[in-house]
């Protein structure tokens, strides 16, 4: 049966969840939403597998004309990657690159600020972290993700989303120890032509609903599995 669109995040998430069983009840396990829009859906992901929710917050660096069209990305914590055969081919200017992630590196460090509200980053020695997004079109955000929390020595990672394109799913194997796709559609046309409903996710939802995972979600610590 060929598939067609999810309803919303809510939905997509509850049905990523259902991909990602094994992982229910485990007490070494962390859910980290790519936020804005990877929020709603690790929450429930979060919520399915009674694992403690946080965020990781990626920033896709844009081409200067179409910021829509990822030339790298960058992660907490300082990680950056950047496509230089892209960057080549368009023609793109070192000063140019270094202009918009100085830009982006600035809202990062707000959505820190704005998401953490002053709670600490989370310990992710030895956990096992399932990073989740509404969507993989390229994987380029994913995959400085995952670099990301390498370097804080996780004894797994999992990359997770509810729809993909083939070729990133592909591409992100070759970083993370499991990838978990829900929907592969080929051709793919982009994340927001799977769901009837994709209106830009806010900050204060993405507040609300670490708020709400915190308040109800287990927190365990790294030695704890």
């Amino acid at each position: 049966m060929a598939f067609e669109s999810f309803r919303d995040r809510k939905y997509a998430g509850r049905a990523l969840a259902k991909r990602l069983g094994l992982f229910a009840g485990r007490r070494d396990v962390t859910v980290l939403a790519l936020p804005r829009g990877g929020t709603p859906v690790a929450y429930e992901v979060a919520k399915a597998l009674h694992a403690p929710l946080d965020v990781l917050v990626v920033r896709k660096l844009g081409v200067p004309w179409n910021p829509e069209f990822a030339m790298g990305a960058i992660a907490s914590g300082g990680e950056r990657l950047i496509d230089d055969m892209l960057v080549r081919e368009l023609g793109i200017s070192t000063r140019d690159v270094e202009e918009v992630a100085s830009n982006e590196a600035y809202e990062l460090e707000r959505r820190e600020r704005v998401y953490r509200g002053g709670r600490p980053a989370p310990d992710l020695r030895g956990r096992t972290l399932i990073l989740v997004d509404d969507g993989l079109a390229t994987g380029s955000t994913m995959r400085v993700a995952v670099r990301a929390v390498r370097r804080q020595s996780p004894a797994r990672v999992v990359v997770a989303a509810p729809v993909a394109a083939p070729e990133a799913c592909e591409l992100l194997r070759g970083e993370a120890d499991e990838v978990v796709c829900a929907e592969m559609p080929d051709p793919f046309l982009g994340v927001g032509r799977w769901y009837l409903d994709f209106s830009q996710t806010s900050d204060e939802e993405v507040c609300h609903l670490l708020d709400d995972a915190n308040r109800h979600s287990p927190r365990h610590s790294p030695r704890s599995a």
